[in-house]
């Protein structure tokens, strides 16, 4: 019998990553900015002209292939794009635990 392991909803983390929190945040990053570009049928090239990176980065980053690509750049691609980006610190939590980080989309 095959045995079967339910996800967290972080497949970086379920790999055992270190990263696997800010992977994921490049993901969803990365698969909104593919969306975009897909959405207006533009080629790699245009789109990595309006972004201002190269059109091989571009096309790593698409693949999923961001470690070297911030997440910092990621967001001013998306202001580029024509999308407001947001960061929303929330207020301090009573515990001692970890905050997270998360992608929202509206």
């Amino acid at each position: 019998m095959i045995e079967i392991e339910e996800s967290t909803g972080n497949i970086y983390a379920d790999l055992g990553m270190a990263d696997a929190d800010e992977m994921i945040v490049k993901a969803q990053l990365a698969t909104k900015i593919g969306e975009i570009i897909k959405g207006r049928k533009w080629s790699q090239q245009q789109a990595a002209d309006v972004l201002g990176i190269p059109q091989p980065k571009l096309s790593k980053m698409l693949r999923g292939q961001f470690r070297g690509i911030s997440e910092a750049k990621m967001l001013d691609c998306l202001a580029r794009l024509g999308r407001d980006v947001q960061i929303v610190v929330g207020p301090a939590r009573r515990t001692t635990t970890i905050g997270r980080v998360a992608v929202v989309f509206s």
